[in-house]
């Protein structure tokens, strides 16, 4: 079991972004590049960055300089229940409301108003599930 967001686990959810078509390919169809980064709300630095060129994953581990498009934060307990329980369009704009799901940086509105995105990033979820955290 890795530690979320560490360079073990970053590379395992480059692999399996990489291999999800609901993910890459859906992402590829509107050339979607972007560094995002993820982390712990009311920490200076997000834990992990993957860069993301034309849908496809080639970069996942430690935050390195890159300029970042998304930096999405939540408590560490928030992040490893949607990563066990995965989360829904729903769920996820609950998150969003309440706090509980931070956007420092990106545009959570325009993200959920392209469903070729928001779809892909519901799946993230999932594919967060198939990886063990701690």
């Amino acid at each position: 079991m890795s530690e979320m967001f560490s360079e073990e686990w970053m590379t395992e959810f480059k692999t399996g972004w990489n291999n999800e078509p609901g993910i890459k390919d859906a992402l590829a169809e509107i050339g979607f590049s972007s560094n995002i980064a993820f982390g712990i709300k009311g920490d200076s630095a997000a834990l992990g960055v993957i860069v993301v060129k034309n849908g496809e994953c080639t970069y996942a581990g430690a935050l390195d300089g890159q300029d970042l498009d998304w930096d999405i934060r939540a408590d560490k307990k928030n992040w490893l229940k949607w990563a066990n329980k995965g989360i829904g369009m729903a769920g996820l704009g609950m998150a969003y409301a309440s706090g509980k799901m931070k956007f420092v940086t990106g545009d959570y509105g325009s993200m959920m108003k392209s469903p070729k995105m928001a779809g892909p990033f519901i799946k993230c979820f999932g594919l967060m599930k198939s990886i063990e955290s701690s």
